[in-house]
């Protein structure tokens, strides 16, 4: 029997006992870091077509049809050139002796709120653009930071300088250092012949305001934002979209049954959780989930501070790209987050954060009659 099933008085109902992201400690190498730059699970099957853009929204449709066209300029010529005449550009720009281009991004940036289909386009330009999925990289913008701290600068350039195209889910400057790395990252591969696209909930120019001193580094978020073509899609957050509310939390007796009684589920106490994942680099928080059906936490409390509420983060983040459900007993999700939080620098994050816990939850009702 679990301590967690012990403190609480239930008794097991599966031969087994529930898995334990606590008792966790992966051990991620580089290689398997850049084999896994392809969209998440969940964005396995999405393409164009898949997207239904809001009538109501026409930069929805807009953006579907810019980036049809920006993957169909991605065919062709390797992105490095090697053996070729010159470099293929895209969006009528780009480095070609015949015929002539003009000079411009070399990137396409989506700007936009919480949930209305952003990383879905993102992985439907990674499956259309017609290329080896070795030559096409996939990647949140934690992801390629953590790259580079494995694999080192040097190694990341050379490694990713070969690929087609490389796409940037979620990017967000939270540090100064952040800002010098990815810019002159970002300003190699461009020379290099990559093409990018990212996604974000903030315009390129205002990445960094309100978490660090931005104005100091304002060549270097110029600079980013000089890379990109920024497209700007409107709506409202799709998870929230004709869907009910959120859940309310269950009982403790109630997650602790649901996770005894499915397969695959982890039982854990979410103030340990939270004391866990502060042991364990956020680069391996997504083989912290490798192999989980749900996940199934007691006693939800409210964030303590800053530090604890980005891990969190990085954590909502995989367990949504995997599609793994989330039970929970007490606090909503929706209180995890002081209100000094949701107004900070952070508070993008955040509220990302909070529609995807929610669409989890949703998605854990039916562990409940498991």
């Amino acid at each position: 029997m679990s301590s967690s099933s012990a403190a609480s008085g239930t008794h097991p109902i599966a031969e087994a006992s529930p898995l334990s992201l606590c008792a966790r400690e992966p051990h991620v190498p580089a290689d398997r870091l850049v084999a896994e730059m392809v969209p998440p699970p969940r964005f396995d099957s999405v393409r164009f077509s898949t997207y239904i853009p809001d009538p109501n929204q026409p930069s929805q449709t807009e953006a579907v049809g810019v980036l049809e066209t920006f993957a169909g300029g991605l065919g062709g010529a390797h992105a490095s050139g090697a053996g070729k005449a010159g470099k293929r550009g895209f969006l009528g720009f780009g480095r070609s002796k015949a015929p002539k281009t003009p000079a411009g991004p070399r990137g396409v940036y989506l700007d936009g709120g919480y949930g209305v289909g952003k990383t879905h386009l993102l992985a439907s330009l990674w499956h259309a653009t017609p290329a080896e999925p070795s030559l096409k990289a996939f990647g949140t913008f934690v992801e390629l930071t953590n790259l580079v701290g494995a694999l080192g600068f040097q190694q990341t350039v050379q490694t990713l300088s070969g690929h087609r195209l490389l796409c940037i889910d979620e990017f967000e400057l939270d540090d100064p250092g952040d800002t010098v790395l990815v810019s002159s990252l970002l300003g190699k591969l461009v020379d290099a012949g990559v093409a990018l696209a990212a996604t974000s909930n903030t315009l390129p120019g205002k990445l960094g305001e309100g978490r660090f001193a931005a104005a100091d580094f304002l060549r270097e978020i110029q600079g980013l934002s000089a890379r990109f073509r920024t497209l700007r899609i409107d709506g409202e957050d799709y998870r929230h979209r004709g869907l009910p509310e959120a859940p309310a939390p269950y009982s403790d007796e109630q997650v602790t049954k649901a996770a005894y009684a499915t397969e695959g589920a982890s039982l854990d106490d979410f103030p340990h959780l939270l004391d866990h994942l502060a042991r364990v680099h956020p680069s391996r928080y997504g083989a912290l989930t490798d192999g989980l059906k749900a996940v199934c936490l007691t006693d939800v409390q409210p964030i303590p501070d800053q530090s604890t509420a980005l891990r969190l983060v990085v954590l909502a983040d995989r367990l949504y790209d995997r599609e793994v459900p989330v039970l929970a007993s007490g606090m909503p999700f929706d209180k995890l987050f002081s209100e000094e939080m949701l107004k900070g620098g952070y508070r993008k994050k955040y509220f990302r954060a909070i529609s995807r816990l929610t669409a989890l939850a949703r998605d854990a009702k039916g562990v409940v009659g498991a």
